[in-house]
């Protein structure tokens, strides 16, 4: 078919009103846009051409088969203000240095030797849990995450520093989207981005004056070819964001949607009883605890951590017999995709059943992309599924935890989905917890 048609959509410009609208409630816009107009469609953002693309072909040719026609753009200008040129905003030839001297700190036996790390941390927090005790598990499980990755990215315990550190992060989140609009905002943005810096030049000048390889990312970031203080600083921002703030929303919403579906927090406990028996799980209990993994991955089909991937064309881009300008900005929904009837019936409903190996397996690959595609997935995707499966496995064999009575539930998209009340959750012991517990 000849690509001589732009794609349909609204005539109507969001801005004004709308826009702030959208900023608030981006997923369902998007959601609304894919019902109404189809697989691609074009709309208005301000001043900006803006398409989305709502299939899993058109996924992977954006990601991988074309991902050379396509940058990430403007976005990108203000995630720098926070993480400098690292692997998430580096371009080109530069990105793909720098995700070659990254590579080996994600090796599979480095991985797998974080393990108990996770584990222990994890247990850390159910230990300081009280029966009927009601948190904020949005932030505990950030608190829980930020210990993981200063442990397993500079092998140190900043546990006296992770309140200060988690205000820090999610200011710096807060202000990503205003950062260019606002004085007030990047004073305060600036601000933040010196505390962290701070703390990450701290920790890297320990390790330099020392020389001590301790086995974790740090000392395989610096063991490798020779990187400046500056692109040490900017990786080790990129991994230290990115490393925690996506689990801990994956495991909120996780324990959020256990606490709807009981029956599924029935069957997940049940099999973390006949595998672990009480100990707290390790690398090799992964295999084992499959229906703890369908839950999470279904959690994160509902609620992805990362909701949408923004690229600018090149060039003029044939797709779906439309032809998409170049500099036009091109989005591709993990919220969207995950939520499409064609693939997944009824797609409202939580259902780990999805995640069977056949089930998988009848579905297009970009059905699914909680962690990107192409040379730019997400280059910590293993350690994050380990991640979440080990707390998983370790706080709900003892405990489980119910939605407050009345407490709000609402995504907040941002640079990642978080709660937009947070979500506060009553805590109760289980009656036959397990030995460790």
């Amino acid at each position: 078919m000849a690509s001589e048609r732009y794609p349909p959509g609204p005539t109507k410009r969001l801005s004004g009103e709308s826009t702030s609208a959208s900023r608030r409630d981006s997923t369902s816009l998007l959601m609304q846009m894919a019902r109404e107009y189809g697989d691609v469609v074009a709309f208005k953002l301000g001043r900006q051409d803006v398409v989305l693309l709502n299939h899993p072909d058109y996924v992977k040719d954006v990601l991988v088969t074309r991902h050379k026609q396509f940058i990430k753009g403007a976005p990108l200008q203000r995630a720098k203000r926070l993480l400098g040129e690292g692997l998430l905003t580096s371009e080109g030839d530069y990105h793909l240095q720098q995700r070659r001297l990254a590579q080996p700190a994600f090796h599979r036996a480095r991985i797998a030797a974080f393990a108990q790390a996770i584990s222990e941390h994890a247990a850390r927090t159910g230990s300081r849990w009280r029966d009927g005790a009601t948190v904020d598990m949005a932030d505990e499980m950030m608190r829980l995450t930020l210990g993981v990755v200063s442990k397993t990215l500079f092998d140190a315990d900043l546990e006296a520093e992770a309140d200060e550190l988690a205000q820090a992060f999610a200011e710096a989140l807060e202000y990503y989207n205003l950062v260019m609009w606002t004085p007030e905002a990047t004073e305060r943005f600036a601000r933040v981005r010196h505390q962290l810096d701070t703390l990450v030049y701290r920790l890297v000048d320990e390790r330099q004056q020392s020389g001590w390889d301790r086995g974790d990312l740090l000392s395989m970031l610096l063991a490798g070819d020779n990187m400046t203080n500056e692109q040490l600083r900017d990786e080790l921002m990129t991994i230290f964001v990115a490393g925690h703030e996506t689990v801990a929303n994956a495991l909120t919403w996780t324990w959020y949607l256990l606490s709807q579906h009981p029956e599924a927090d029935a069957q997940m406990h049940g099999e973390l009883r006949a595998v672990l028996g009480g100990r707290q799980p390790d690398y090799d209990d992964l295999g084992r605890l499959t229906y703890t993994r369908q839950v999470f991955s279904e959690s994160m089909r509902l609620y992805p951590p990362g909701w949408v991937i923004g690229r600018t064309s090149l060039s003029d881009y044939e797709v779906g017999g439309y032809i998409v300008p170049a500099g036009t900005v091109v989005l591709v929904s993990q919220y969207v995709m995950h939520r499409d009837p064609r693939y997944y019936p009824d797609p409202e409903r939580f259902d780990p059943g999805r995640w069977t190996e056949e089930a998988v397996s009848s579905r297009p690959k970009y059905a699914y992309f909680p962690f990107g595609g192409g040379i730019r997935q997400c280059i910590g995707e293993s350690m994050a599924w380990m991640e979440g499966v080990l707390v998983m496995a370790t706080l709900a064999q003892d405990w489980r935890s119910r939605l407050l009575d009345g407490h709000p539930v609402e995504t907040r998209p941002l640079v990642t989905l978080r709660p937009r009340h947070g979500m506060k959750m009553t805590l109760k012991r289980r009656a036959e917890p397990c030995l460790a517990g």
